[in-house]
């Protein structure tokens, strides 16, 4: 195999990985072992050279054993990921610590070698010696072990809480016969629940807790006990409450994984995780991350507040007295459809995905001058799979992987993940990035393609704007290529700004055409989407910020004891921003994977705050012209071609002349005229 050779997947036998695993560490420490003892003054080639090499093999292997970990979570794969998961783990821990590694590296960037390297060389020796430190390279003795420990545990913990997280979504289901049962729920919907009930033989219509299903059964069904037997097993996943109560509980695991953060960023000297986070990150201060998400819920909160009075009117209108959590989202689609008589369902049939991707394809393609073509002879995991490869003027840039459908034993969520990252190999040539993006849509039934509602539409966008910025790099140097070393609280800009294309009135028509008739969003329909777009923008803003404040005060904190500790956080954050209370019985925090399994511990605001250079890169196109290729170009040269290659506050400031303003993000909200209420 070639270094731009993609995996062939029906090769990789999961009884395999570990004993895999394990030689490759080993060959790892050994090459680590001869660049530590080479006695030549550092540079690049007898350094930094072969540790990026070492890293991309170890990469190119746990890579594609990681996604379908992900995407084919039977039992084989998770036994193989959880044998390699700590070995990794511990071999990461271990060059953390490498203190000769480490004095090699600090003596080459004290070197007048290091001034002779281009910017993005200089990044990442810096990088690498901030990671250093981050690792606890300065750890000594019992400190030294204890912070391996930690990480190691912290490792188990999050897999555990993830496939807790997996097993409770699938862990629950219900077969309904009478149709009667399910009034109010769109066709498609249906049709996709007698599908899933027919692939376990079953008669009827199985509900179960992946989003195709749970959301339309919140949003459409009229069946009030329904929703509600619905909402608290969705909401009570992995808890000690709800139908499965204790069953896959993580509450145990999130008091350790606290704790241990906890621990491990005061052995750094830090005063909580939120700190030692902070160290990677574009913001400067803990105190700076929660003045932002309070500016923005207090410029919010009177427009949400106004939004939810209105809401409990409307369904008070409709008989309910009392707005309960299981009525939120139905009566919120309701009052969407009589203020603007249009429903995310009705829009469906003119969003079917083959359509919606040749758009995405054509937009981006004359933005940043791109031609995306299908792969067909690559070698997948699944039928639904697809490869594309990216080429500009005949010269072939990169690859990625689709995956959209949601099915069992695949993880919930949609995600961009690296597969392979760009680089310079020894014989002058460069390595192509690979990305995988995975989305969990209704599938196609026998009788019609997959119908994205428009929510559906802004998240393929979304995962394609990371896949962008990762595989439009060209950076050649691996730990600041594409998506690789950028500042988590900057790496949701290019996905956010790629969303705007999806509200823009001149090119909904290459997004969208209808199923059966190939007619594109009538434009009574498309006004009155857009005329929506801010509906409860408020209430959506606050539940986002919610979610963010919970994550970095949790991370302040320094006492955790016990899992009634961290409810009293998420208590203690609805009393300051919500503006409707869930039931005492909630458990959301329980599931929260991107916190607790995820990269986003006390980086949850990383959404908002990207939000913010999104909303303002955005702005400029809406001076120059939507699909202004001059400003396509200065976006793809300036922000996603330079990956992690400079300071994420430098790049965005090369592209629009100035520093990030919040007015852009309030504006698009509809929410600025609240500012300072």
């Amino acid at each position: 195999m070639t270094a731009n050779s993609l995996p062939i997947f029906s090769t990789l036998d999961p009884q395999a990985m570990a004993k895999e695993c394990e030689d490759l560490l080993a060959e790892s420490r050994r090459q680590v072992a001869v660049v530590v003892a080479d006695e030549r003054s550092p540079d690049w080639s007898n350094l930094m050279a072969p540790l990026e090499e070492i890293d991309d093999k170890i990469g190119r292997f746990w890579a594609p054993m990681s996604h379908l970990h992900s995407v084919l979570s039977g039992d084989a794969w998770r036994e193989a990921y959880s044998a390699c998961l700590p070995l990794l783990t511990a071999y990461n821990s271990e060059m953390g610590q490498n203190r000769p590694l480490f004095e090699r590296v600090q003596a080459f960037a004290e070197s007048d070698a290091f001034g002779r390297l281009n910017g993005p060389r200089q990044q990442a020796v810096r990088n690498m010696l901030r990671d250093f430190t981050l690792s606890g390279v300065a750890l000594e003795g019992d400190k030294a072990s204890r912070f391996s420990e930690i990480q190691q545990r912290l490792s188990e913990l999050s897999t555990g809480f993830s496939n807790n997280v997996l097993d409770a979504t699938d862990g629950w289901e219900k077969l309904i016969s009478d149709a009667a049962d399910l009034a109010g729920v769109p066709a498609t919907v249906l049709d996709n629940l007698r599908e899933s009930a027919q692939a376990k033989g079953l008669d009827g219509y199985r509900l179960s807790l992946d989003i195709p299903t749970y959301l339309p059964i919140m949003q459409y069904a009229d069946n009030r006990e329904l929703r509600e037997e619905m909402y608290t097993a969705y909401a009570t996943r992995a808890s000690a409450q709800g139908p499965q109560a204790g069953k896959w509980d993580n509450g145990p695991l999130m008091v350790e994984i606290s704790q241990l953060r906890q621990e491990m960023a005061q052995l750094l000297g830090f005063e909580h995780y939120s700190e030692y986070s902070l160290a990677s990150k574009m913001a400067e201060s803990s105190q700076q991350v929660i003045d932002f998400l309070e500016e923005l819920a207090a410029a919010s909160k009177p427009v949400a507040a106004k939004e939810f009075a209105e809401l409990a009117a409307f369904a008070a209108e409709q008989g309910v007295a009392e707005l309960k959590a299981w009525d939120v989202a139905y009566f919120s689609e309701k009052l969407k459809e009589a203020s603007f008589t249009l429903s995310q369902e009705a829009l469906r049939p003119y969003f079917p995905v083959e359509k919606v991707m040749s758009g995405l394809f054509k937009i981006t393609g004359q933005l940043f001058d791109i031609e995306i073509s299908a792969l067909n002879d690559a070698d997948f995991w699944h039928k639904d799979a697809q490869c594309y490869r990216i080429s500009r003027n005949g010269e072939v840039l990169a690859h990625f992987y689709l995956d959209l459908y949601a099915r069992n034993n695949k993880r919930g969520g949609a995600w961009m993940a690296n597969a392979r990252g760009r680089r310079l190999l020894d014989d002058g040539s460069v390595q192509q990035p690979v990305a995988f993006l995975v989305c969990n849509f209704s599938p196609p039934t026998s009788e019609r393609p997959s119908l994205l509602t428009h929510n559906e539409v802004t998240t393929l966008f979304h995962e394609f704007g990371h896949g962008l910025h990762h595989m439009l790099t060209q950076i050649d140097c691996l730990s600041v290529a594409g998506i690789s070393g950028v500042a988590w609280d900057a790496v949701e800009l290019p996905s956010q700004f790629l969303e705007n294309w999806c509200w823009e009135k001149s090119v909904i028509p290459d997004i969208s055409a209808h199923y059966q008739s190939g007619e594109p969003l009538p434009e009574d329909m498309l006004d009155k989407m857009l005329a929506a777009k801010n509906f409860q923008s408020g209430m959506q803003m606050l539940r986002q910020i919610e979610f963010s404040l919970f994550d970095f005060k949790l991370h302040m904190q320094s006492g955790i004891r016990d899992e009634a500790d961290i409810d009293s956080v998420i208590n203690a954050v609805r009393d300051q921003v919500a503006v409707f209370q869930p039931p005492a019985f909630n458990r959301f925090q329980n599931s929260f994977s991107h916190i607790f399994a995820g990269g986003y511990a006390a980086g949850y605001y990383s959404y908002k705050w990207a939000e913010v250079l999104s909303a303002d890169a955005f702005s400029l196109f809406e001076e120059k012209g939507v699909m202004n290729v001059e400003v396509g170009k200065k976006f793809r040269t300036e922000i996603l071609e330079r990956g992690g290659s400079e300071a994420a506050d430098v790049l965005f400031k090369n592209f629009r002349g100035r520093a990030p303003a919040n007015d852009a993000l309030l504006r698009h909200s509809g929410i600025a005229i609240s500012k300072g209420a």
